[in-house]
């Protein structure tokens, strides 16, 4: 079932149990439903029919056009009104008529009392419920950014570098050139087709790396010293994709000198449910970055 469905069966789910709720607590409560003729009941019923609609309004449109923006005397002033609006309902369509003024008056007071907390309790948890949701929208927000700045990273000039050597091993007749043409394909087409995706399979991540590795090694040739090391199961895991690559990139950046020798080391291991990425270079030094 698609997120849509299960939310709206989540929803009709929740909206039953809280109508449940006046008959399971009802004191008139018996097998012979004789209570639903009760006006109480039916002022109970009544009144949480009426608690539903304003959840949603409150959830949809009060809290995110007056909450939200800080208007929170306009907010106070409408859930008090929706407030009066419920409790007054269910009293003046279901009215009860065997009252002199004084029980009438203990009546009005005990049936303010319940409605009100029965109203606080859906309106703290539509608040809640909303902010919590807000917050965690913020925070996914956050982080698609900064996953979408770091793979803007990726360096630009590689593919033109990649180009050039291939180029260089073309005129020389290597062999190296058709495998190299096939590297810097796949590494294109992942691009392309795997980049813009939340998760792809940790296997096309580093397949994705390796490529790259193969492709600087025939560039460089015997400038670097090079090792890379790479353990752990990664089957069936997922990671966002080429958020690993620039780590490896400014090594090659940084860390390659045509007058010394060079010196890069990548390690990459994988846990059941971490990935640890080690890089060094003989110049600069770039911490190991975990990710979960």
């Amino acid at each position: 079932m698609s997120k849509k469905t299960n939310q709206l069966i989540v929803h009709l789910l929740g909206c039953a149990i809280f109508l449940a709720l006046p008959i399971i607590f009802s004191p008139d409560l018996s097998t012979d439903f004789d209570f639903i003729h009760a006006k109480g009941f039916q002022r109970d019923l009544l009144f949480s029919i009426f608690l539903i609609p304003y959840f949603y309004l409150s959830y949809f449109l009060l809290i995110p056009k007056l909450y939200f923006t800080k208007k929170y005397a306009l907010f106070a002033s409408s859930a008090f009104v929706c407030f009066l609006l419920i409790f007054c309902l269910p009293l003046i369509l279901i009215p009860s008529t065997n009252f002199n003024s004084n029980s009438f008056d203990a009546f009005f007071i005990r049936e303010l009392k319940i409605r009100l907390f029965q109203f606080l309790i859906v309106f703290v948890f539509s608040l809640m419920l909303k902010i919590n949701i807000r917050l965690k929208q913020s925070e996914k927000e956050k982080l698609d950014a900064e996953l979408a700045y770091l793979k803007a990273q990726i360096n630009p000039h590689f593919l033109f570098n990649t180009l050039n050597s291939i180029y260089s091993l073309a005129i020389v007749k290597s062999d190296n050139v058709a495998s190299s043409i096939v590297k810097l394909s796949n590494m294109m087409r992942y691009v392309l087709s795997e980049s813009s995706n939340d998760f792809v399979r940790l296997e096309k991540e580093i397949e994705y790396i390796q490529n790259f590795i193969e492709l600087q090694q025939i560039r460089f040739g015997s400038f670097i010293q090079f090792e890379c090391t790479i353990t752990g199961d990664h089957k069936n895991k997922f990671i966002s994709p080429l958020i690993l690559i620039p780590f490896i990139e400014n090594a090659y950046k940084h860390g390659v000198n045509a007058e010394d020798n060079s010196i890069i080391k990548i390690k990459i291991d994988t846990t059941e449910n971490q990935l640890f990425l080690f890089v060094k270079n003989n110049k600069v030094f770039i911490q190991r970055s975990e990710e979960s």
